[in-house]
C-alpha cells in the first residue's frame, strides 16, 4: 500500500491534481465560515444549538447555516435544479430527444441547470431568512428593511453560484466529481470531533463497539457498491462471435433517493416551525400531531417505516428516469450485439428493465436500511441517540467516492505506465 501511495505521488500529473483539489476544498471551507454582514451569528448559533431539528438541517446543508455564511444554501439549489431538469426529461419530449446527441445533450442540460439554479437560489434564500426569523422571533434579519433583505439574498445567491463554479472547476481539475469530493471532505471533517467527544466522555467501550460497527458497515457497503449483475452480450459484426458483458450495478441510484426522502420527510417539521406563531389552535394541533409522528429528533415507528418506503420508492423513480433501457437496447443492436436467448429490440429492453427492477429492489432496500438504521438503534436504546463514527447514509457517499477515485487514479497510472513505452 505504501509503495502504491509513493508511486501515485511520484506521478507529477496526479500530484498536481491532488494539490489543486485540496486548495479548492480549502477555499470552500473558508467560504463556509464567512458570515453575511447583517446577521447576528451569536444568536443564530444559540438557536441552532437549542433546536435539534435545525442542527440536523444545518448539517444537511453543509454546515453553512450555523453562522449564516455566504454559501448558506450550499449546493441545494443546484441539486434541486438538477432534479427538476431530470424530471423534465420525461415530460418534455425535446429534452428527451437530445440524448441521442450525447455531447449536445450534456451541454444543454448543464446550461439549463445553471440558469435554473439562479432563481431557485434567490427564492430559497428568502425562504431560509423567513424560517430563521420565525424561529428567532424576527431578530436575525429585519424583514421590514427591504434593502437589507435584498442585499442578504443577493450575497447568498452569489455564494451559491460561486460554489457551483468552484465545483465545476474541481471536476475539471480532479479525476472525480467535484460535488462528491466537497461532500466527502465536509463529512470527514466531522470525524475528529466525534472521536474526541467519545474520548473526552471516557466512553471507551462504546467507542470501540461503534468503531467495530463502522468498519463492518464500511465492508458491507464496499461489497454492496462493487457488486453488479453482468449481462452477457454477443457481438457478431466482425464475422465471428465475441462475448462481452454489460454490467448493471445493484446501487444504481447512489445517494439520490436518501436526499429526496429526507427533503420530503422533513417537510412537516419545516411547516411546524413556521406554524408556531399561528393563532389557529386547530392548525397548531394538526402540525404538532405530524411532528410527533414524523420527527427526525424523536422518530416513531411510523416515521421509520415511511422513511424506509420513501427511499425505496425514490430509488425506483430515479432509476426509471436515468436508466433508459430502450436506448441501451438500441445501442447494442446497432453494434451488432444481442443477449443470448433474447431477441434484439423491445424484448432486450424489457429484459434489461426486469433485471434492473430486481436489482433495484435489493439496492433500494439496502439504501433504505442504511438510512433508517440509526433510528432503529435509537428505538432499541430507549431513546439514547447512538450512531456510528460516521452516519451510515454518509458512509455510502464516502465509500462510493473513494472507490471511484481509486479506480480513476489506477486507470491514470496505467496510462502513465503505457506512455513510458511509447
Amino acid at each position: 500500500m505504501i509503495k502504491s501511495l509513493k508511486s501515485v505521488f511520484w506521478n507529477k500529473s496526479i500530484r498536481k491534481k491532488i494539490i489543486a483539489t485540496l486548495l479548492l476544498v480549502l477555499v470552500y471551507k473558508v467560504l463556509s465560515v464567512i458570515p453575511v454582514y447583517w446577521v447576528d451569528t451569536t444568536k443564530l448559533a444559540a438557536i441552532i444549538e437549542a433546536n435539534k431539528w435545525l442542527s440536523f438541517f444545518s448539517a444537511l446543508m453543509g454546515g453553512g447555516l450555523s453562522n449564516f455564511s455566504i454559501i448558506l444554501m450550499w449546493l441545494s439549489p443546484y441539486i434541486n435544479a438538477l432534479i427538476i431538469i431530470q424530471l423534465l426529461w420525461v415530460i418534455v419530449p425535446k429534452i428527451w430527444d437530445l440524448q441521442k446527441e450525447w455531447e449536445q445533450w450534456q451541454k444543454k442540460i448543464t446550461k439549463m441547470t445553471r440558469w435554473l439554479t439562479l432563481p431557485l437560489a434567490f427564492v430559497q434564500s428568502y425562504g431560509m431568512i423567513v424560517l430563521l426569523n420565525t424561529l428567532a422571533w424576527g431578530t436575525i434579519i429585519d424583514l421590514s428593511d427591504t434593502k437589507t433583505v435584498l442585499m442578504a439574498m443577493t450575497i447568498v445567491t452569489a455564494g451559491t453560484v460561486f460554489l457551483m463554479w468552484l465545483w465545476e472547476l474541481m471536476t475539471e481539475v480532479w479525476i472525480g466529481n467535484g460535488i462528491s469530493v466537497i461532500i466527502t471532505a465536509w463529512v470527514l471533517a466531522w470525524v475528529p470531533s466525534v472521536i474526541m467527544s467519545h474520548i473526552s466522555a471516557w466512553s471507551y467501550p462504546l467507542f470501540a463497539w461503534l468503531l467495530i460497527g463502522t468498519l463492518a458497515v464500511i465492508y458491507v457497503i464496499i461489497k454492496f457498491t462493487e457488486w453488479n449483475r453482468r449481462i452477457p452480450v454477443i457481438y457478431t459484426r466482425t464475422g465471428r462471435e465475441e462475448k462481452s458483458y454489460f454490467p448493471i450495478r445493484i446501487n444504481q441510484a447512489w445517494m439520490i433517493p436518501i436526499i429526496f426522502a429526507v427533503s420530503l420527510i422533513t417537510f412537516p417539521s419545516i411547516i411546524w416551525q413556521l406554524m408556531l406563531g399561528s393563532s389557529s389552535q386547530k392548525m397548531v394541533d394538526l402540525w404538532n400531531f405530524l411532528v410527533a409522528h414524523f420527527s427526525m429528533t424523536n422518530p416513531s415507528w411510523a416515521f421509520i417505516l415511511a422513511y424506509f418506503l420513501l427511499v425505496v420508492w425514490f430509488s425506483f423513480f430515479y432509476v426509471s428516469i436515468t436508466f433508459n433501457t430502450e436506448n441501451i437496447a438500441e445501442s447494442i443492436q446497432k453494434r451488432g450485439g444481442y443477449i443470448p436467448w433474447i431477441r434484439p429490440g423491445s424484448e432486450t429492453s424489457a429484459y434489461l428493465s426486469k433485471v434492473s427492477w430486481h436489482l433495484n429492489l435489493f439496492g433500494g432496500s439496502f439504501l433504505a436500511l442504511i438510512a433508517v438504521l440509526p433510528y432503529i438503534m435509537w428505538k432499541f436504546m430507549w431513546g439514547q441517540s447512538i450512531d456510528f463514527i460516521v452516519s451510515g447514509a454518509w458512509l455510502i457517499i464516502i465509500v462510493s467516492v473513494i472507490l471511484d477515485i481509486v479506480r480513476k487514479v489506477d486507470a491514470e497510472m496505467k496510462m502513465y505506465d503505457y506512455s513510458k513505452f511509447n
